[in-house]
């Protein structure tokens, strides 16, 4: 346990940065976790073969080099002397354990490893991927946090008891009220300035908000409603800073609903949906409209796709094409009546009781469900949903998004393709973006996957949230990162008094 110093009362540690999250982690094993703050916690914890610089671009991490000799193999040669929190030397079995270990897991990250045939070991500190068939995204699904690498032979309760290479270990885990890590400091990069991070679980808003202005939590990322924001602006002991991120967020269908199939009913619940409302009223700002799954500063994105700009009147006209009219020719007659799950954390939920108000405007009926965030996870994958709205988190900075969410092979368990979407013509450019190596096709490649994706509105690109910190000025060098992660902590300063 947590000694006294980080009681809700009381100031943090001098050696301790407190930070405050609005969810757990739905576990600690990061060959199966997706949820936003479990993968935030991986970057801490554990080390892929692979990471991004700071362009984005691919960068040693385990490995210290790679080679594609051919393409249907990439050779990774590991560093030496890198040490689990355990002790024991990382080597070319553990990456071979990591892998071969997913067959045997319940986990959707199944399928970003669909074409591995095998993994072979060479030496000590080589690791040979071997894939069934060309696949030139491979290396974006061992970027970290995709994967970690465990240590070989680590069973089945390892998320218990998770040991990583991350520059902090793991300490102490009581779900839904706290995590806690300590410092590596046999780390194999430069060891982190702070000792002990402790990240406490709070899910109500205003808990947040005022633990922030009594110091007994040091910092908060993306995690303060928009309103409160502007009251913690006025207190002399802490910082408040925004700067534009990658984080995505989308509203889900389950296409094999006999409503939501059609797709007009999907494009009336776009147009329906008072986004400009939403980013002034709910985030005050802190967020842009999205059109795509991918940001708009990467190489890939298509601007000229169809957009959903607020438009009421035309959802109706869409609604009654579908088959679902206004006989009564009043704007709240309920035509028909969805389901709309959602985590109970305030922001989902007050996003969901705003759309929910917009869609009974054209005369769709939104029930809202809540649940722990774990259970949503688990019903979606399962195809147990009508409508949920969640984030993707770094993982839209690569192409291979669009395999991993709109290709039909794959729907869960082997992939995030939640919604049942099947349209052979995104299969078939998605499968030619894999063989082809000319960047101007790419490029073409993508732009129509974008183009049919957006007519076809499996996902309606809502926003791209903002990254907002609230900090204590007794901390120093905090720069946030765009894509959200929490690496930057290890590089926070305490100030000495």
């Amino acid at each position: 346990m947590f000694g006294a110093a980080c009681s809700p009362t009381s100031q943090p540690e001098s050696k301790t940065v407190v930070m405050a999250l609005e969810t757990g982690p739905t576990t600690l094993d990061p060959r199966i976790g997706t949820s936003e703050v479990t993968t935030h916690l991986y970057e801490l914890m554990f080390n892929s073969l692979i990471r991004r610089d700071e362009n984005f671009q691919f960068a040693p991490d385990l490995a210290i080099s790679w080679e594609n000799p051919d393409p249907l193999t990439y050779v990774f040669h590991l560093r030496h002397g890198v040490l689990f929190h355990n002790g024991k030397e990382v080597t070319s079995e553990d990456v071979k354990f990591t892998l071969d270990s997913l067959a045997e897991l319940a986990t959707p990250k199944k399928g970003s490893f669909s074409k591995l045939k095998q993994v072979t070991t060479p030496d000590r500190y080589t690791a040979i991927f071997h894939l069934s068939e060309p696949y030139l995204e491979f290396l974006t699904n061992l970027v970290r946090p995709a994967i970690g690498i465990v240590p070989a032979g680590s069973s089945a309760d390892f998320s218990h008891h998770p040991v990583g290479t991350g520059p902090y270990r793991f300490v102490d885990f009581q779900p839904d009220r706290m995590v806690r890590l300590a410092a590596f400091d046999d780390y194999f990069e430069d060891p982190p300035t702070v000792r002990q991070l402790y990240f406490r679980i709070i899910p109500d808003d205003t808990t947040r908000a005022l633990e922030l202005e009594r110091g007994s939590v040091d910092l908060a990322l993306n995690s303060v409603p928009g309103d409160m924001l502007l009251r913690l602006k006025q207190q002399p002991h802490l910082s408040v800073e925004s700067a534009p991120g990658v984080r995505y967020q989308y509203l889900a269908f389950n296409l094999k609903h006999p409503i939501l199939a059609n797709v007009k009913v999907r494009q009336a619940i776009a147009y329906a949906i008072d986004r400009d409302s939403i980013i002034r009223y709910l985030y005050r700002g802190f967020a842009r409209k999205a059109s795509s799954i991918l940001p708009p500063f990467h190489w890939a994105y298509e601007p000229n796709t169809r957009h959903y700009d607020y438009d009421p009147a035309r959802a109706r006209k869409l609604l009654d094409e579908a088959g679902y009219p206004n006989i009564g020719g009043h704007h709240a007659q309920v035509r028909f009546s969805l389901d709309y799950k959602s985590s109970p954390a305030a922001e989902f939920v007050n996003q969901a009781e705003i759309i929910q108000h917009n869609l009974k405007r054209v005369g769709i009926n939104l029930t809202i469900h809540t649940f722990e965030l774990a259970t949503v996870l688990s019903d979606i994958r399962r195809g147990n949903f009508q409508l949920y709205s969640l984030r993707w988190v770094g993982a839209n900075l690569f192409t291979d998004i669009f395999n991993f969410v709109f290709h039909s092979r794959n729907i869960p368990p082997t992939g995030a393709n939640r919604g049942n979407y099947h349209n052979p013509v995104v299969d078939a450019l998605l499968d030619e973006a894999n063989e082809t190596y000319d960047p101007t096709r790419r490029k073409q490649i993508f732009s129509q996957a974008q183009k049919i994706v957006a007519e076809d509105l499996p996902y309606v690109s809502l926003w791209y949230p903002d990254n907002v910190v609230v900090y204590n000025r007794r901390l120093d060098k905090v720069h946030i990162i765009p894509s959200g992660d929490y690496l930057f902590l290890k590089d926070i300063r305490i100030r000495r008094d």
